[in-house]
């Protein structure tokens, strides 16, 4: 074996491999190379072993040395311990050459691409001071949560929650070397409605909901666009309308069909997760959980047999529930866990609430030609931009859907097939289907975190934590469940991932929660990042200037009917740094246009930096590039063309 000198001034990297490993040469090769470039930084420590054999009885047999690795880190790594090939690369505060010593392990990196990887990042420049606008850092400091890789319990790892982000949680710890199961069943809806493994998204959410908002959108095309496009078009309508276009008469459209395809997909989903998990060697258990204490959940099964699974970590990823309708024959009403497997037609609806979920749900059901009404107690989609969402209400009127302003829900009963609703100013109206989307609560009722001192906020049932770490160290949480968190799917996958990195891959990383793009799937779609209009006056006051503008899309343009509507964007910036604070836009194709934004909105981009970009030509994106008019101008805000 070969070493050098001794230092602690530098990162010292130790790879140890057998002489006739092409992987261990490489790495070796690669790391001596940068320690001859930056000599006051890098320091290489060769342990060369002259057989495989020699160099297994060292790391698994005799010597051990990856358990002992994995015991110096304590619970910081996995991977160390289940590591058994050539090379096995470590650093360390100490460039002894003795083979056998690991109390002086400071990190475990790997095999031969880890290393690769790690000597990348050690020749990278130094990243740029924050450009965050609320000083935070992005290193977690996570408490000591009593992790052993010797420990005794079932799992490593047990999550409650088959959805988003428990199943990415659980696949990337499983990746790391961690023994993880998964523990999921769905309670029935107060209506009945059941579903698979994959959470609200796939199965009551995202997925769903947007399905439906296509087939409103392929029908809206069908009314407003194709005749305009001569698609359809016969030579004896030309003539019969004196040579003009004109708008279909709306389709006849099958909800049960629709209905029937979504969950086809839907299923298909639930079966693909389960295979994705058993691929991943991760234990999938369909067991209702309750907490005994802290290492130990009770489990309950679909046939009412009891049995109880131990763990060193729990995470905790069961998503929230639809807040129930509280007034008298409430429980008539059906929630957004219920419409997209709905075994009759809705008929006429009423939606109360004003959330993103009740003007989602509406606009879907109105566009493929069904009878609206939305009941609304103050203002529509409370915590996004005033602006846009009083634009998408005037296009929501338009579109025909009823709002019934200022009122809510005082009675439910039920008049032969129908639904009557009494309203608090006294009115009443009857319906076929009333959908209740006024909130969501966190679904731990039944967790029996009491038994082990989890704190709840008592107004939601959401979970309180600092970097996902609940008030018990070794229990911890992610996604709608936990309090103040964005309740969004690809939110809860990427803080899961991030998680199960510093719990098990010796990542520091914690998840950025700031500036995070999100598209509201209204019939005039919505896409934002970053501060509204509002908050970022609240915050900057006077340094806070807007650039707005209102454009029509170029694929409405031939459609009389749509030329009456127009799509809308604008910057936010502070007027002093030219940073942008947010942006926002209502158009066509909303979710993506605003995903690149999000990326540059990230890297703290400037408002030049968007304007000094080349526009992609004709595009409704390429409007936030050619943004010159401010509010405070008082001009004219109407796009002119080319």
């Amino acid at each position: 074996m070969t070493s050098a000198a001794a230092a602690t001034t530098k990162s010292i990297i130790h790879v140890a491999g057998y002489s006739s490993c092409g992987f261990y040469r490489r790495a070796a090769s690669v790391v001596a190379s940068l320690s001859l470039l930056f000599p006051h930084r890098l320091q290489l420590v060769q342990h060369e072993f002259t057989s495989r054999d020699e160099f297994r009885e060292w790391l698994i047999h005799g010597t051990n040395f990856r358990e002992r690795v994995g015991n110096t880190l304590g619970g910081g790594n996995l991977r160390a311990s289940a590591h058994s090939s050539s090379p096995f690369c470590w650093t360390s505060n100490t460039a002894d050459q003795s083979s056998n010593s690991a109390d002086s392990v400071l990190e475990f990196i790997g095999g031969c691409d880890d290393a690769l990887d790690w000597c990348r990042k050690f020749a990278q420049p130094p990243p740029a001071p924050s450009t965050s606008t609320d000083g935070e850092g992005n290193i977690a400091e996570m408490v000591p949560d009593g992790h052993s890789p010797s420990h005794s319990y079932d799992y490593d790892l047990l999550i409650l929650g088959g959805g988003s982000g428990g199943l990415a949680a659980s696949k990337e710890a499983a990746k790391l070397g961690a023994k993880v199961a998964v523990l999921d069943y769905v309670k029935p809806s107060p209506a009945g409605s059941k579903w698979g493994l994959g959470g609200t998204c796939v199965n009551v959410g995202c997925i769903p909901k947007k399905l439906m908002h296509n087939a409103a959108l392929l029908n809206g095309n069908y009314v407003h666009d194709q005749p305009h496009y001569g698609i359809g078009v016969t030579p004896e309508s030309i003539e019969a309308n004196y040579g003009m276009t004109q708008d279909n008469t709306a389709a006849t459209h099958s909800w049960d069909m629709l209905k029937q395809n979504v969950q086809n997909h839907i299923r298909g989903l639930n079966f693909k997760y389960r295979v994705d998990l058993r691929e991943k060697e991760v234990t999938y258990l369909n067991l209702l959980g309750k907490f005994v204490d802290k290492n130990t959940i009770e489990t309950v099964d679909k046939k009412g047999n009891v049995d109880t699974v131990t763990f060193s970590r729990c995470m905790i990823a069961v998503g929230g529930r639809p807040t129930p309708l509280n007034c008298e024959g409430g429980e008539l009403a059906i929630s957004s866990d219920d419409i997209f497997s709905l075994d009759r037609d809705p008929g006429k609806v009423l939606c109360v609430g004003a959330s993103y979920i009740s003007l989602e749900c509406a606009g879907f059901l109105r566009g493929i030609g069904k009878d609206v009404t939305v009941a609304v107690r103050s203002i529509l989609l409370r915590g996004f931009d005033r602006e846009c969402a009083k634009l998408i209400g005037e296009h929501m009127k338009d579109e025909g859907i009823v709002f019934r302003e200022e009122v809510v829900p005082t009675k439910l009963e039920k008049v032969g097939e129908k639904i009557k609703v009494t309203f608090s100013n006294g009115e009443s109206d009857e319906y076929d289907t009333v959908l209740a989307a006024i909130g969501r609560s966190g679904d731990t009722s039944k967790l029996g975190l009491e038994n082990v001192g989890v704190a709840v906020n008592p107004k939601n049932s959401k979970i309180s934590a600092k970097f996902e770490q609940t008030s018990v160290p070794n229990i911890y949480v992610i996604g709608d469940v936990m309090d103040g968190c964005p309740e969004l799917t690809p939110v809860a996958i990427h803080a899961g991932k991030a998680l199960s990195r510093r719990l098990f891959g010796g990542s520091n990383q914690a998840m950025d929660y700031r500036n995070i793009c999100t598209t509201v799937f209204t019939p005039l779609e919505y896409g934002t990042v970053g501060y509204s209009e509002d908050e970022a006056i609240a915050e900057f006051g006077e340094e806070v200037t807007v650039y707005h503008k209102y454009f029509i899309p170029l694929e409405w343009s031939l459609s009389p009917s749509r030329g009456s509507h127009q799509g809308f964007c604008k910057a936010i910036v502070n007027k002093h740094t030219d940073k942008v604070l947010g942006l926002h836009y209502l158009g066509p194709n909303a979710g993506e246009v605003m995903q690149g934004f999000g990326t540059a909105m990230k890297l703290g981009c400037k408002f030049e930096d968007i304007t000094e970009t080349v526009g992609i030509h004709p595009t409704t994106a390429e409007e936030f590039t050619t943004l010159s008019i401010t509010k405070e101008s008082g001009e004219d805000a109407a796009a002119s063309g080319c």
